[in-house]
Parts: C-alpha cells; sequence; structure tokens
C-alpha cells in the first residue's frame, strides 16, 4: 500500500504542474485497502457510464447529481464511515450507503471526472473523500480531523473554496438554533468513541464549539417559495427540531423531466432502505413533524 501511495503523490505533483485540478495527499495506506474501498466492479460500472454518458463535460453540480442517479437503488447501510476502532481513514463502500456517504461518494466521484479516464482509480476517489470529509481537507488518523456535523462540514468546506452555504442569502432564511451532543451522549454507537474513552471530553468540546455557530436555515413553511431557485446536485440538509445536532439528515437536489424539484437521498424509511429519488423537497418536509427545514450547499468545484 505504501507503493501505491507513493505512486500517487508522483501523479497528483504532475498533475499540478500540467495544471489539472490536485487531489489531496492519500492517508487511505494506513488500513488495508479492502477495508477502505469496497464496490470495485460498481466503480468500474459508473467509470463506463460516465464515459458513455459525457458526465465530465457537465457543470460539477449536473456532474454529482448524475451519479447520484446512477446510484438509486443502492442499499441502505448504517455507520458507513465506522471502518475501523482506532484508525481513522478515508473509505469508500459503493455496496451501501447511508445518507452522509451518498452526497459524499456522489461528489467524490464527480469531482475525480476532471482526471483523464486512464487516471481515475479508486484511490484518486479516496484522495477526494478526505478533502471533502477531512477538517482543512487532511485526515491525520484521529477521528476528530473528521467534520462529524454537517453544518461543520458545511462551513469548513466552505471557508476552502469547495462548496458554497447559500442558506443565508434565499429568500425566508431564518436562524436555527440547537444543541450538539449527539455523539457524546449517544457514544455507546459509535465503534470508534466506545473504544477510545478518552476522546469523549475533546468530542464534547468540539459539540460545543459547532453549538455556538452562526446557522441559516430555510424553515420548511417556506421551502417551496425557494425551490425554483436550487439546483440539480445541491446539497441539502434537513435541519431538526430535536436536541442533538443542528441536522438530522442529508441529501441532494435533483429535479425531474417535469420540472419538480426533488430530494434525492439514501432512505432508511422502512419499505425503502435504499437510495431513492423521493417527494418533491417541500412534499418530503411536511410529511415529517421533526423536520425543521433546509440548509443547502452548492458545489464550486
Amino acid at each position: 500500500m505504501m507503493a501505491k501511495a507513493r505512486i500517487l503523490h508522483a501523479l497528483v505533483a504532475a498533475l499540478a504542474l500540467c495544471g489539472a485540478p490536485p487531489a489531496p495527499a492519500a492517508s487511505w495506506d494506513r488500513l488495508p485497502f479492502e477495508t477502505v474501498f469496497k464496490g470495485t466492479a460498481k466503480f468500474e460500472a459508473l467509470k463506463k457510464r460516465a464515459i458513455a454518458e459525457g458526465w465530465a463535460a457537465l457543470p460539477i453540480g449536473e456532474r454529482t447529481a448524475s451519479v447520484g442517479r446512477a446510484l438509486l437503488g443502492t442499499p441502505y447501510k448504517s455507520y458507513t464511515l465506522e471502518i475501523d476502532d482506532r484508525i481513522e481513514a478515508p473509505s469508500v463502500n459503493l455496496e451501501g450507503l447511508d445518507c452522509w456517504t451518498f452526497f459524499e461518494v456522489s461528489l467524490a466521484f464527480a469531482r475525480m471526472l476532471d482526471h483523464p479516464p486512464d487516471q481515475r482509480t479508486p484511490q484518486l476517489m479516496l484522495s477526494y473523500i478526505e478533502l471533502d470529509r477531512y477538517r482543512d481537507g487532511k485526515c491525520t488518523g484521529e477521528y476528530l480531523s473528521r467534520l462529524h456535523y454537517l453544518v461543520d462540514w458545511l462551513a469548513d468546506n466552505d471557508r476552502r473554496g469547495l462548496v458554497k452555504s447559500l442558506a443565508r442569502e434565499l429568500p425566508g432564511a431564518a436562524r436555527h438554533y440547537n444543541t450538539c451532543c449527539e455523539m457524546s451522549n449517544g457514544w455507546k454507537h459509535y465503534r470508534y468513541l466506545r473504544a477510545n474513552p478518552r476522546l469523549l471530553a475533546p468530542m464534547r468540546k468540539e459539540e460545543a464549539r459547532i453549538t455556538a455557530m452562526e446557522v441559516w436555515h430555510i424553515p420548511k413553511s417556506r421551502v417551496a417559495a425557494i425551490e425554483p431557485k436550487l439546483q440539480n446536485g445541491d446539497i441539502i440538509g434537513i435541519t431538526t427540531r430535536y436536541k442533538g445536532a443542528f441536522c438530522s439528515h442529508v441529501g441532494l437536489a435533483q429535479r425531474d423531466a417535469r420540472g419538480v424539484l426533488r430530494f434525492m437521498h439514501a432512505s432508511s424509511q422502512k419499505g425503502v432502505r435504499a437510495v431513492t429519488l423521493d417527494d418533491r423537497l417541500s412534499d418530503y418536509l411536511a410529511r415529517f413533524s421533526g423536520h425543521a427545514g433546509i440548509i443547502v450547499g452548492r458545489p464550486l468545484h
């Protein structure tokens, strides 16, 4: 794996010299490849479809939505971010996705299409997962280098110019208040926290910092009015009324053939439990009393 890492680092340096968008330095080599990447056959099928349908020529949002549509029907699988008890590393599992890994896999694959077809490898995709998933785009091998809460993820990726946070600029925006404590309170559900209880105190400190963030959202009663302003591939975070986190779910915007803005996501609902193209976004929000509204992140690169 170390040899593979050196090859990837050399590739990234060469691409930077020729003006192609550089991928970050990889850290996935800390674990066996079969641990951090699952679904190679599906990856190869996506590559072929991307070439056949010309995804690389599309804007990044349309690309992201195209990947998301190609993943429709993928089974829902909980805790696909948790792959090891001691070592934190970027990972991809195309055989099963939760709501977070669905949007980040779609975005990482879309970004990878900036590279020539012969350079689109699982290792390169993992490097784009690292760019997206970790604070400042770098996995240190420590759990707290990961952006665990969606509003923190959006703020970090916005600061780095990768995604634009839109909610505050949209008509009807309002402050959203909540208390982040889901992970420290529910630490038994997170294998890394179970195995490393020393992290609970710094996790609570991180949660306090995120709780103090200024978060704006579009209340769900006002979402129908702003749907025309949303684009395919926009990242839609569902804000919640319940204590624990600002957001409880996430997916992608996808406009159908009739022009209706729908919610595409990895659903854990009984009878679905798969990546699905759901109702009109505002109708989806209305179905759940706990949903408060949305935040929006627009991919830029």
